[in-house]
């Protein structure tokens, strides 16, 4: 659906990037070589992004660092149209709801780093989780959103367990309980 909106791949690939994780950053260069597109495609995109003011950079050394601005008026929207376009909030709103005693969502892998992928990591932490259910809704989800999805559910000794074994982890807040 995104790609009928938006033509051109390497923009789609920069707003997942920078808007589904607000704390992605990058320069031109691991650009490159992580969307495997030319540096001119990119530049000019990134042109276009900071002087709308969707991006912000600042420089280390000699490079330019960019990151969302996420003080933008658009920033929210943009992120929420990210979400729907890869399908998280149709799997959270029907889960949260009926799952059980959910503390948090977060989501792992590609998509906390702002990468697209055809796989979605997600990490549902709470007590007594209905899984058989979890599983269900997890195989309607991924024929809706035509994407596999990989799910960990843990108590919360248990994240805090992972998080410290797992330090290189990026793991980006979906849902939190209020």
């Amino acid at each position: 659906m995104l790609d009928t909106l938006i033509t051109s791949k390497t923009r789609i690939k920069l707003l997942l990037k920078f808007f589904l994780n607000s704390n992605s950053n990058a320069y031109l260069r691991s650009l490159e070589s992580e969307f495997g597109e030319s540096s001119n495609a990119i530049r000019l995109e990134l042109n276009r992004f900071e002087k709308a003011g969707l991006l912000k950079s600042n420089f280390k050394g000699n490079k330019k660092i960019y990151q969302a601005n996420d003080k933008h008026p658009l920033f929210n929207d943009i992120h929420n149209i990210l979400l729907k376009h890869i399908g998280l909030d149709h799997i959270i709103n029907k889960v949260i709801n009926k799952l059980g005693d959910v503390k948090s969502v977060f989501i792992l892998g590609d998509f906390a780093k702002g990468n697209d992928s055809e796989i979605i990591d997600l990490l549902f932490v709470g007590e007594n989780l209905n899984k058989l259910y979890l599983l269900e809704l997890i195989e309607k989800a991924e024929k809706i959103i035509k994407r596999k999805i990989r799910y960990l559910v843990y108590n919360k000794n248990e994240l805090i367990s992972f998080l410290k074994s797992n330090t290189n982890t990026e793991a980006l807040l979906l849902w939190k309980e209020n």
